[in-house]
Parts: C-alpha cells; structure tokens; sequence
C-alpha cells in the first residue's frame, strides 16, 4: 500500500484540503506532501492538526500548511481560504473532505440538528467552491475532488441526515461540473465505501462487522485511507485530463 505513482502536473501546485487531520483527509494530505505539492489542509482539531505537521515534518521534511477552521461558519471558512492564498498562493486544486458520519435515529433529529447536519457535511462544500473557482478561473485550470459516500447507494440506515446530505454532494459535483467547466475547471466526486480509519475501529469495527463485510465485497480485505487518497490525486493530475463530472466508487465491490 506504500507505493505511490508521481504525478509530475502536481509538482508544487496549491492544494486544499477540508478535514486534513485525521482519517482519510490525513491520508490526502500526505499523498500531495508526496507529490510535492504546496499542500494547505483546514480542520477544527487544533491538537490533530498540529501533530500531523509534525509528523510530516520528521517523514517527508516538508512543512504542510495547517490552518483552524470551524467549516460550518462560513466566515471562518472564507478566511482561512484568505490565509491560505496569502501565504502559498493561488489554489488550484480543492479537495472537500470534512464531514461527519455521526449515527442519529429518526426520532431524535430536531430542525437544529438536521440543520447541522447539512451544515457539516454539505454546505461548506460549495462555500469552498464559491470561494476557490475565482483563482481557477484566473489560472485557466483547476481542479476540484468532492467526497462522497456509499451510504445512500446502499440504503444504509441509522443516520438519515448523514446519508441525505452525502447524497447531495453527487448533485452538487454535476451542476458544478457543468458551471464551471467553461473556464476548465473540472469536479469530481470520489465515493467512498466503508473505509477502515482509526475513528470507524474505535466505534463500530468488530470482528463479526468485518466478517459480514468481507462478504459483501469483490476484494477481500478492509479498504484503508490510501485506497481514497491515491484515486484522489488521479482525479486531481492531468492524468484524467478528460474526466469531470463523474462519481468514481471505491468499496471493494458492493455497489453495483
């Protein structure tokens, strides 16, 4: 799982990533630190964050970007976009990764905490959009890597704001394709199944949910964060140069 293609179109290229200090969103951050991009990563985890540049700075001697940013106060998040171009220039490849998959009944959602809901996985996507296209537009190219989820593709339960709004981010990924591909920019939605991070083994992962898992996929072992990471940095290098629009699933084979 360690080894990585180059992509030379993403040499020293600006890159933001929401959610960059844990899980999957770490892993992106570390494929781009590969790829020597100049990598700028938000997310609300001081400690996290912090420990994660450190990490990369004793692995790789490069010093990512880190930057606080509660992305559900959209304020905040345009400012650390600011702070972002400020210091390493204009962004031309986004990856919107924050989102929280926080289990909720039915019976339990209030209208604030469906609100939330979106809030936190959906809305700042298209607020870092807004926000970013302007330096794409400028540089003639950019890029921009949504990610999703499996969850509504396979009628999962348990979790319905969760699932709703993951479901939007495909929508919203077409209509952005579709609005700003006249100025080359394309969009992408990666879709995730389920993938093994620290937080899913310390609150869901047993053996007997893996063994039930296992069945289920094509590929017989538990999807980790590299197997995200690395088909993000396709999506985002020239490699798919023709490629925008789409919605990409990494699962192991459950969704048909």
């Amino acid at each position: 799982m360690n080894e990585v293609a180059i992509y030379p179109s993403l040499k020293n290229k600006v890159v933001l990533i929401t959610g960059g200090a844990q899980g999957i969103g770490k892993s992106i951050v570390e494929q781009f630190i590969k790829q020597e991009s100049l990598v700028a990563f938000l997310d609300i985890d001081v400690k996290a964050g912090e420990d994660l540049v450190t990490k990369i700075k004793l692995e790789y001697n490069k010093t990512p970007l880190f930057v606080k940013c509660d992305l559900k106060d959209i304020d905040d998040l345009k400012n650390s976009i600011s702070i972002v171009k400020e210091k390493l220039g204009s962004i031309s490849i986004l990856v919107n990764n924050a989102a929280n998959d926080e289990r909720h009944d039915i019976d339990t959602v209030t209208p604030e905490f469906w609100d939330d809901r979106m809030n936190v996985n959906l809305r700042h996507y298209f607020f870092a959009v807004q926000t970013v296209y302007k330096d794409m537009k400028e540089l003639g190219w950019g890029n921009i890597v949504n990610i999703g989820s499996f969850s509504w593709m396979i009628a999962q339960g348990g979790m319905p704001g969760y699932t709703t709004a993951k479901s939007a981010v495909m929508g919203l990924t077409r209509t952005l394709a579709r609005d700003l591909g006249v100025y080359n920019i394309r969009v992408n939605c990666i879709v995730p199944g389920w993938i093994i991070t620290e937080r899913q083994k310390k609150l869901w992962l047993t053996k007997e949910i893996e063994k039930n898992q296992l069945e289920r996929q094509c590929i017989k072992r538990m999807l980790v964060p590299e197997d995200i990471s690395k088909a993000v940095l396709f999506f985002a290098s020239d490699q798919s140069s023709g490629c925008t629009a789409q919605n990409y699933v990494i699962d192991g084979g459950i969704v048909n």
